[in-house]
């Protein structure tokens, strides 16, 4: 077996930061460094953090709670979610995620086929490990629902 793309490893706090409206992605491994395959991120959410509902069109997202509490609505059923639980959400599911709680909440993310992890980037502001998030504004909202639709994904927002 050749391989086509060296080995990744990332310790604890490594990993290029980016902030998208107030979440905070780390990523771990990119699809330019597997192959397209997938990509995996950590996903820092804080207290009313979390996209609105959308569908996927190229790819199945999975999410895996490490800390605190996510509450999911999965194509309109709710689901709290709390450390250790894992969700797989096939192309074409409607899903959303948001943090209810006090508390910061984080998770893995992981995308296959890779390429969405390019919207992260595409729609987000870099950040240094520590920095707090730049607050969101109504520009950095409409930016996210302009650039969705090259990604193949269909945000649903009333009025939009």
């Amino acid at each position: 077996m050749n391989m086509t793309q060296p080995p990744v490893v990332r310790v604890a706090g490594e990993g290029r930061l980016v902030s998208v409206v107030g979440d905070v992605y780390r990523f771990l491994v990119t699809g330019a460094e597997s192959d397209g395959r997938y990509a995996m991120i950590e996903a820092l959410v804080p207290p009313g953090g979390g996209p609105p509902p959308h569908v996927h069109s190229r790819e199945q997202e999975t999410f895996y709670v490490l800390d605190g509490e996510i509450t999911f609505n999965i194509n309109g059923q709710t689901l709290t979610a709390g450390p250790g639980t894992f969700a797989n959400m096939p192309i074409g599911c409607e899903h959303a995620f948001r943090n209810n709680t006090d508390g910061p909440a984080r998770m893995i993310v992981s995308i296959a086929p890779a390429g969405f992890e390019n919207f992260f980037l595409e729609v987000g502001t870099p950040i240094e490990p520590g920095q707090t998030p730049p607050t969101p504004t109504p520009a950095d909202f409409e930016k996210l629902l302009a650039t969705a639709p090259k990604y193949g994904v269909d945000i649903r927002v009333p009025g939009h």
